[in-house]
């Protein structure tokens, strides 16, 4: 099994354990080693698909703005913690190559691994949304079969992102492409150099 396969493995199975009660405030149960990189993939997972969810919710237009307001403050925690994880992620690729002899014609790719694969489950998510649409039993024909049309897309583009990621490792693993990994530093978030909460500390 490749690892973009034992990716999309541990997507699914994160989105399913998450539809199981379909409610925003499940608490998770990640079924794997808390060292593992399955466990960053399937906290990954499970962080977007609540995300995906919230996402949803505060789209409602009948919302009532405290709780819109509270919801989006919680969309922006949940994007914090996806980088962080994508980061962890990333860790664990240059830690997986770090033995790795660089080529000195070498090229670096327009992002890291981990991004890639961030994509990859937000594209599992896609996938599994858009195949309840094509098979939603009160929608009318036409709903269907453009929600048909647009997860037979869906599919070869996850099909076509597995092997970019696959090849991506593969080349990194043979010295043809050096990982080059940059941290986010989002300055929204930090009361340092967002102006208006170190403005407020004055």
């Amino acid at each position: 099994m490749s690892f973009t396969e034992n990716c999309n493995k541990i997507f699914n199975q994160a989105i399913r354990d998450y539809h199981a009660k379909d409610d925003v405030d499940t608490p998770i149960n990640n079924p794997y080693d808390r060292e593992s990189v399955e466990n960053r993939l399937y906290l990954k997972c499970w962080i977007d698909t609540v995300q995906w969810h919230l996402e949803d919710i505060i789209r409602d237009p009948h919302i009532h703005p405290m709780e819109a307001l509270q919801i989006k403050r919680r969309i922006d925690r949940s994007n914090q913690d996806r980088t962080d994880l994508v980061e962890q992620i990333d860790s664990y690729f240059r830690q997986q190559y770090s033995d790795v002899n660089v080529l000195s014609n070498a090229r670096i790719n327009t992002e890291s691994p981990a991004w890639a694969v961030d994509r990859l489950s937000i594209l599992a998510l896609k996938i599994y949304h858009m195949k309840e649409q094509a098979e939603r039993a009160d929608a009318s024909d036409e709903h269907r079969q453009k929600c048909q049309s647009k997860l037979s897309i869906l599919l070869e583009q996850q099909e076509d992102l597995g092997t970019a990621i696959d090849q991506l490792l593969e080349d990194i693993g043979a010295g043809r492409i050096y990982m080059k990994v940059y941290r986010q530093m989002k300055m929204y978030n930090d009361p340092a150099t967002n102006p208006v909460l170190y403005a407020n500390k004055r």
